[in-house]
């Protein structure tokens, strides 16, 4: 999934990117909030990890004008600020969920994976389509109970594919999700890993709908 990051610290904005792209996540990483609020105006993205204290646009100001456009965008917030009154604030403004500084990167990974379960509307931690199971924590995929050796990519399309099941993904919606900035996107990238993913698994999983993009069928899974 791609993830915006919004961290003036270049130390912890750099640890957050690397282990962020350790777990298998697109990252792209801005360091004040005009960069921010330009980003989420531009870009789609599955969370952003978001620190309050930046300059020439705070993150409450970032939040708050994301909220106006209506966005449901999932937000964490990073802070050092660790009073009640900053965590309501930040909370009735539109953030998800609060992280205070110092933190572990496997709480955050762990954090941002919750969010963007339920924002998809999954409660479970494991998402399963008929016979496949997807478990975003460990970064694996078992079909019919036998695991799935999936590349990265691979795996990061199907898991959009899962969390869209009856929503069909354009070839740009599903590269949005590959690539972050600065990467250069392969030709037909797309189309090889729905070929791989329906080879791995079974070929009536993804469904091409010409012209438009690749969906999972409701009436489809087995």
């Amino acid at each position: 999934m791609r993830i915006l990051v919004v961290e003036d610290d270049a130390l912890l904005g750099d640890a957050i990117q690397a282990g962020l792209k350790q777990s298998g996540h697109a990252v792209d990483w801005v360091r004040d909030g005009v960069q921010a609020d330009h980003a989420l105006l531009a870009e789609p993205y599955a969370a952003v990890v978001l620190d309050l204290g930046l300059p020439r646009l705070s993150g409450l100001e970032v939040l708050q004008r994301l909220r106006q456009r209506q966005s449901t965008l999932p937000v964490l917030i990073l802070t050092a600020r660790d009073t009640v009154e900053d965590r309501i604030q930040g909370l009735d403004t539109g953030a998800d969920d609060y992280l205070v500084k110092p933190f572990d990167m496997g709480e955050l990974s762990a954090r941002l994976r919750a969010l963007i379960r339920r924002a998809s509307g999954f409660a479970a931690p494991v998402l399963q389509v008929g016979a496949v199971e997807l478990d975003p924590a460990g970064h694996c995929v078992n079909y019919q109970g036998a695991p799935v050796d999936l590349s990265s990519r691979e795996f990061t399309v199907l898991q959009a594919l899962m969390l869209n099941v009856g929503r069909v993904l354009s070839r740009a919606q599903l590269e949005d999700k590959l690539y972050a900035w600065g990467q250069e996107v392969e030709s037909n990238t797309v189309e090889v890993h729905i070929h791989h993913l329906r080879r791995k698994l079974y070929p009536s999983l993804i469904e091409t709908i010409r012209g438009v993009g690749y969906l999972i069928p409701r009436d489809k899974v087995v």
